[in-house]
């Protein structure tokens, strides 16, 4: 019986770990500004609970008057239930207060919004209007619908033939309760994506269905050491992964990692062998193989560490021809490490944070812009544009590294300006460790 107690609570342990199910807080300083949640991998939000309003006189509290922030009960009523509605079973969820219209719960004070969240384990299913959604689970499971929405929320999803007219309204996507209302608590469950079953959120658009749920069943002691077994290869050390890219300013060298985030351990721009990167080139040039630039892994550690995808050229990473006439090649090493991963827009709090008896370690962190879509919730397309201006940071480091918990503000003020005009974002990627 005890060791079914520590194998249970090692599973459990591991389980939760694996899915990130610790409480998110993600807080907006600015009304208007974009409120982001997002979860990683196979898991999805669930929403805790969110305000709006103030609740103390220090969140948010920069450049404001003291009567301001002095009123620290105010609140808006109704905000978690909009935030779930909108939010629960959704990988990236991006709201501001424009949903709440006018409504304004203490004229006079400033507010703030801040929703706590969570990701739960999930499977993510997208049905094309007029076509049938099959959920199901192993035997002996059942269905657990977190969300589901009808609608479009994109113009890239079930889009292939259609005409423009059909997919350009991107803003008629509703959430709806009929999955979990048929779905719930059976092993597997059949539902048609169509106007007759849900409504039609906008004529004239074609639509689809979008179905978060997990499958969940009662463990046996046998299934539990299985599940053990499995959490002990989980936690096991990542492998090394390696790129080669031969010297040319117009070669591209690409990390990335499925799971995790990138962990450079050493490169190497030069030669260290007559092999690699050696078609069509001299004895000559291949004969020096003690050739190589100081200071590289330090390059690309400060460039890559802690993102899932990172690329660049050789030109990059060059500062000077360390064997002149040699054929070199850039050859990088690097894990792919589990993290915990946050993207904060502009104006909002960064809040990093680990279990009792645990510190935080960060991988990397980059202020700036790498895309169109993130953080664009509302914003005109001159402030989302510029996807070339994102720069690596030590200050989240600087400021975090091993304390329990931490809060820092994605702003200007705090990581400068890399791209004047663009609305921006902060990314961070850390661990939790024991100290």
């Amino acid at each position: 019986m005890m060791l079914f107690g520590v194998t249970l609570y090692l599973v459990s342990t591991c389980l939760l770990v694996d899915a990130g199910v610790s409480n998110l807080i993600v807080t907006t300083c600015v009304d208007k500004a974009v409120h982001r949640l997002s979860c990683d991998l196979e898991s999805v939000i669930s929403v805790t609970t969110s305000l709006y309003g103030r609740k103390d006189n220090v969140t948010c509290n920069e450049e404001k008057r003291s009567n301001e922030v002095s009123n620290t009960n105010c609140s808006l009523v109704g905000v978690t239930d909009v935030f779930k509605k909108r939010c629960n079973g959704k990988k990236v969820c991006e709201l501001s207060t424009d949903v709440f219209g006018k409504s304004d719960p203490c004229k006079g004070t400033a507010k703030y919004l801040q929703t706590t969240y969570t990701c739960l384990p999930a499977i993510h299913r997208i049905i094309c209007e007029d076509s049938l959604s099959h959920l199901s689970c192993d035997q002996g499971q059942v269905i657990v619908v977190h969300g589901a929405d009808y609608g479009r929320r994109d113009q890239t999803t079930c889009q292939y033939g259609r005409p423009a007219n059909e997919i350009q309204n991107t803003a008629c996507s509703s959430p709806t309760s009929k999955v979990a209302e048929s779905c719930h608590g059976k092993n597997s469950c059949v539902i048609k994506a169509s106007n007759s079953v849900f409504g039609d959120p906008c004529v004239g658009t074609y639509k689809y269905l979008e179905v978060a749920y997990h499958c969940q069943y009662g463990v046996t002691p046998y299934e539990l050491m299985l599940l053990a077994t499995a959490c002990l290869h989980m936690v096991s050390v990542a492998a090394t992964e390696k790129a080669t890219t031969c010297d040319d300013s117009d070669n591209i060298q690409h990390l990335s990692c499925d799971d995790g985030v990138i962990s450079v351990q050493s490169a190497l721009y030069g030669r260290a062998d007559r092999q690699i990167c050696s078609e069509g080139k001299s004895p000559q040039q291949l004969a020096n193989t003690q050739c190589s630039q100081r200071g590289v892994v330090d390059v690309i550690k400060n460039r890559c560490d802690g993102k899932k995808v990172c690329e660049f050229r050789t030109d990059d990473v060059r500062s000077f021809d360390p064997c002149v006439g040699i054929a070199k090649y850039l050859e990088t090493n690097y894990t792919c490490l589990p993290a915990i991963r946050l993207v904060t827009c502009e104006h909002s709090y960064a809040h990093l944070q680990c279990d009792y008896g645990q510190v935080i370690f960060v991988y990397g962190a980059d202020y700036g812009r790498r895309d169109h879509t993130t953080c664009s919730y509302r914003r005109p397309a001159s402030q989302t544009e510029n996807v070339y201006c994102s720069n690596p940071t030590n200050i989240v480091a600087q400021t975090c590294n091993g304390k329990s918990s931490c809060t820092i503000r994605a702003r200007n003020s705090v990581f400068g300006d890399p791209c004047t005009g663009t609305f921006k974002y902060l990314e961070v990627a850390y661990r939790c460790e024991y100290f």
